[in-house]
């Protein structure tokens, strides 16, 4: 995975944007103004996704890659490390699903404008 492919794929969900709220080195991907990825693109060793509270001790346990989220609700939250241990696809369909829980928590009318 690499930043300018990350980037690439967040954008191209509709209502996604970025930016960097928190420091100038975590970038922040958002959909509807709600964070669903960020990422660290001084070292780029990780990405932070939210991940079903079901599903999230699964994956910690099944990847090495897979631990829990850095600076964030553990509950909620995974980070995944970029050792080449988890293919890009895999990487991008967590992304997807990272942001598909937030929209899902959106309200209905901005879900609507998202298409």
């Amino acid at each position: 995975m690499n930043l300018e492919k990350l980037q690439t794929y967040c954008l191209s969900l509709p209502g996604t944007a970025e930016g960097f709220p928190f420091g100038e080195t975590t970038l922040v991907f958002t959909v509807m103004g709600k964070l669903f990825a960020l990422v660290d693109v001084d070292a780029f060793e990780s990405i932070n996704l939210k991940c079903d509270p079901e599903e999230v001790e699964e994956l910690r346990e099944r990847y090495d890659a897979v631990l829990p989220g850095y600076h964030m609700n553990k509950k909620h939250w995974n980070t995944i490390l970029f050792d080449g241990s988890i293919p890009d696809s895999l990487l991008l369909e967590w992304v997807r699903k990272s942001y598909d829980l937030v929209v899902a928590k959106l309200p209905k009318k901005t879900r609507e404008q998202l298409g």
